[in-house]
């Protein structure tokens, strides 16, 4: 078993997801806004020490993903963020793309960017000890889209960075999400999801891509935002296995699903009733942000100074979405 492969898989041990913290001082400043806390790099620290100090770092947290400016702070003079999560038994990582950018060629559509100088930047976030990496390609649906160009040009670039990340001996997380956004069908959903995954792999067996060193993070198969015709839980749990299944290589160890907008019940149940009913080889769990963070962030707003507080909120979350990975939550158990 190759080094990479071992890592990916103590990610996804026991039930354990990932923590998606990679939020940009952007959309960080956004969320804080939201709940009407000021944006400033002590308070951007302050609420993410806070949720990687959490009992359930070590026991449900396998990784987590951070951003440019989270991975290069300090604690205090004796210990970096890196080296926190490391302690508390969980892999940092980082996310490298810089962006979805308009399509040339196409431009209701994007493009993610960031591979001039990944090399560079790659070694510099290996030294500062990330384990993994993210890069996120976004598709969306509509009569005409997501078009062959889309398609192909996010694959191209989701095989060219995982190239250079193995390279470097971390672990690529590839993302190709496709969006909520919309009115389309879950069968629409379905069929558009499938040929963008297939096109990733197809181009990561090109560029010779180790898949048994890769972790996927797709969408679940899910009615658009704006559809009239909802599916069942059950329906989304089955059409995502049917999903993947059809279009993942079986040398994949893990799959981690983004929440992509569902509240954060629905991704815990969604996450459940997948494991419930998967019939595959692959670990299926989570790589949340919001469906995560949210709950916590309400509760640390109020008294930024309450950590024991906000932690037991964000350790229930934590929890739960464990629980779900392995097939054993139910309603009965949320607070």
């Amino acid at each position: 078993m190759s080094e990479l492969n071992n890592i990916a898989l103590k990610i996804l041990e026991k039930g354990k997801g990932i923590l998606a913290a990679d939020e940009s001082t952007g959309t960080m400043t956004k969320r804080l806004n939201s709940v009407n806390v000021p944006s400033t790099p002590e308070n951007r620290l302050l609420f993410r020490h806070s949720l990687f100090s959490a009992a359930s770092m070590t026991d449900c947290i396998g990784g987590v993903i951070l951003y440019d400016e989270t991975i290069k702070q300090d604690i205090s003079k004796k210990i970096s963020i890196p080296e926190l999560i490391l302690k508390m038994g969980s892999a940092p990582g980082i996310k490298v793309d810089t962006g979805a950018k308009v399509l040339a060629g196409s431009p209701d559509e994007k493009i993610t960017e960031g591979l001039d100088g990944l090399r560079e930047r790659l070694k510099e976030y290996y030294k500062l000890g990330a384990k993994f990496t993210k890069w996120r390609g976004v598709y969306s649906i509509s009569e005409n889209y997501p078009s062959k160009l889309s398609i192909q040009s996010n694959a191209h670039a989701l095989a060219r960075y995982s190239a250079l990340v193995q390279e470097c001996y971390m672990v690529p997380i590839v993302e190709p999400e496709v969006l909520m956004d919309g009115g389309h069908s879950a069968e629409e959903c379905y069929k558009k999801t499938s040929e963008v995954i297939q096109k990733c792999f197809e181009e990561l067996i090109l560029h010779k891509i180790d898949l048994r060193g890769i972790i996927l993070k797709p969408n679940m198969i899910l009615s658009g935002i704006n559809s009239k015709n909802k599916i069942s839980n059950e329906e989304v749990a089955k059409l995502t296995i049917k999903c993947l299944k059809n279009s993942v290589p079986s040398e994949v160890p893990g799959i981690a699903f983004l929440s992509g907008g569902q509240s954060e019940i629905e991704a815990t149940e969604n996450l459940n009733l997948i494991n419930k009913y998967n019939d595959t080889n692959f670990i299926m769990s989570y790589s949340y942000g919001r469906a995560l963070q949210q709950s916590a962030l309400k509760y640390w707003s109020k008294d930024i100074q309450n950590i024991e507080g906000t932690q037991k909120v964000f350790n229930h979350r934590a929890k739960m979405n464990t629980l779900a990975a392995q097939g054993k939550w139910s309603k009965d158990l949320e607070i």
